[in-house]
Formats: C-alpha cells, sequence, structure tokens
C-alpha cells in the first residue's frame, strides 16, 4: 500500500501559532507551543498532569475554540466553522483514540471498526475494497484474528479493545489521527507492540499521528516531540 497523501502539495497537518485557551472563570490562559506537523508526519505531546495535553486535543479536533491565537487542521480554521461544519470535518478527516477507547458496547468488533465509514461518505470512498473488508485486513494487521471479528467488544481483553479502537481510528485514512494516553493500561512489551503496529499502519495510509502520554520512553518513535509544561 502507497501513502494517500502527497506531502508536497497537501497542506500542513496541523498549523498554529500563539496558540492558548484560558476555561471559563480561569484568569490564567494555557499557552501552547506553536506547531507545525508536515502531512504524515508523527507528533509525540508529552507532559505532566496540568500541563493542558487534553485540552490541546479537544482544540485539535474541534470539541473546544481556542481563546487565542490560529489553529489549522489541513489548512482549515476549524474555528470559523459552525458546530455541525466541526462535526463534519472531524467525522471526514479525523481519527481519535480515547484514553477509555469509547467503544460502542451493543456492536460487534467489525461493526465498531465500520463505524466512520458510515458517518463519513469520505471516509467511505477511501477504503479500497468494502468497509468490511478494510476492517478485517486493519484487524488481521493488528493481531486481531478472524475468530474475534464477531464477537461483543465487552468479551474483549483491554489490549484488545484498545486494537480495535486503533482500527477504527485508521478505516478509511484519516489526515490525523488524535491519540490520547492510549498505551497507558498496558506493560512495556504490550505498549511497544501496539505503538509499532499503529505507526506502521498509519505511515502506510499517509495518515499523521499526534499522541498524546506522559511516558517520555515513547518519544524517539516519533518524527516530533514537544514538551508541555504545568501551568502554574
Amino acid at each position: 500500500m502507497t501513502p494517500v497523501t502527497d506531502s508536497a502539495t497537501a497542506p500542513a497537518a496541523i498549523e498554529s501559532q500563539k496558540l492558548s485557551f484560558c476555561w471559563p472563570g480561569e484568569q490564567s490562559p494555557i499557552r501552547y507551543p506553536d506547531v507545525f506537523l508536515e502531512p504524515g508526519k508523527h507528533l509525540f505531546l508529552q507532559g505532566p498532569s496540568g500541563s493542558g495535553k487534553s485540552t490541546l486535543l479537544s482544540l485539535l479536533c474541534g470539541l473546544a475554540t481556542p481563546t487565542g491565537g490560529q489553529l489549522r487542521i489541513m489548512g482549515v480554521n476549524l474555528a470559523a466553522l459552525s458546530g455541525a461544519g466541526r462535526d463534519r470535518f472531524r467525522a471526514d478527516q479525523l481519527g481519535v483514540i480515547f484514553q477509555q477507547f469509547n467503544l460502542v458496547p451493543y456492536l460487534d468488533v467489525t461493526s465498531n471498526v465500520t463505524l466512520p465509514c458510515r458517518l463519513s461518505d469520505r471516509r467511505r470512498t477511501r477504503v479500497r475494497t468494502s468497509p468490511a473488508e478494510e476492517a478485517h485486513a486493519l484487524l488481521q494487521d493488528l493481531g486481531i484474528g478472524p475468530e474475534y471479528w464477531h464477537r461483543p467488544v465487552t468479551s474483549l481483553s483491554v489490549g484488545q479493545q484498545q486494537r480495535v479502537a486503533a482500527a477504527r481510528a485508521l478505516i478509511g485514512a484519516p489526515s490525523v489521527i488524535l491519540a490520547d494516553e492510549p498505551t497507558s493500561a498496558l506493560d512495556t512489551d504490550n505498549r511497544d507492540r501496539f505503538l509499532a503496529l499503529l505507526l506502521t499502519q498509519a505511515r502506510l495510509r499517509g495518515t499523521s499521528v499526534v499522541l498524546v502520554s506522559h511516558d517520555r520512553a515513547l518519544a524517539s518513535r516519533f518524527d516530533q516531540t514537544i514538551q508541555l509544561q504545568a501551568t502554574p
């Protein structure tokens, strides 16, 4: 598989300048370092609790609006979009791996993975075969064999659920994957295996990855690293 993104012509995956955010009732905003991430490149965001890691992910996926500065994802200023426009952009362009995975408990493994293709025409048209076949190929590559594909996700182990969440984020080649502490529940061996699988599959699809973690040991696997500081 060749990457689907041409980094020579595509806009930056993420570009921010003087970005800040202030929660209601707070006087001091969180101020972020400038970011410039090329398409298909991978960014590691590291910082202690209170440094604004999760808030930055909310800004990147359009669930929060910056208080100051500029932020563009794939050349789009999310703050200029309506709420419905941000929802559509998120469905079309972003894959998200939540810390708690947020899998749909009443759907089986395959249906969880193909969900983005039901929510986004763009994601559906970017699969090479059918959504189900793409889901099964991703699951196989991530170590989830056919015996699991039609099981309820609630019957899987934590590590297996994590890989299902990664397959759901990858399907349909989104422009950017945002991952919030996705390895926090794993031991070192499973953490390293999962991260290698995720980044390999993302590179095959030309997808950028932004991963947030407090674990500095992960930094060497990424093209860029940004260290966030705890706010006073």
